[in-house]
């Protein structure tokens, strides 16, 4: 590339991490989880009664004591919240 070309990689929009904390028998995780892969978003899930450190990064780290519990880059939103999760998407 010449100097001063625009590399237009440096300017594609990064999504940000998404991380979904979840427990079997959540109707409301469950919802959260085709609302996330019906918008093609691609998310980790953590399943707290299977992974101690889930548990562990979600009471002490995330101050949450419930499921779902969704970040979304620095967001942390506790429930599940449609209009939430698209502005801070910006969808």
């Amino acid at each position: 590339m010449r100097s001063g070309a625009i590399n237009h990689q440096s300017f594609a929009i990064m999504k940000p991490k998404i991380v979904l904390f979840t427990q079997p028998d959540c109707p409301p995780c469950l919802v959260l989880k085709m609302f996330l892969t019906e918008r093609g978003l691609t998310f980790d899930e953590r399943d707290i009664t299977r992974d101690p450190d889930a548990v562990r990064e979600l009471t002490e780290h995330y101050k949450s004591h419930s499921t779902p519990t969704l970040v979304i880059g620095e967001e942390v939103l506790i429930g599940f919240d449609p209009d939430r999760i698209d502005q801070i998407l910006g969808e």
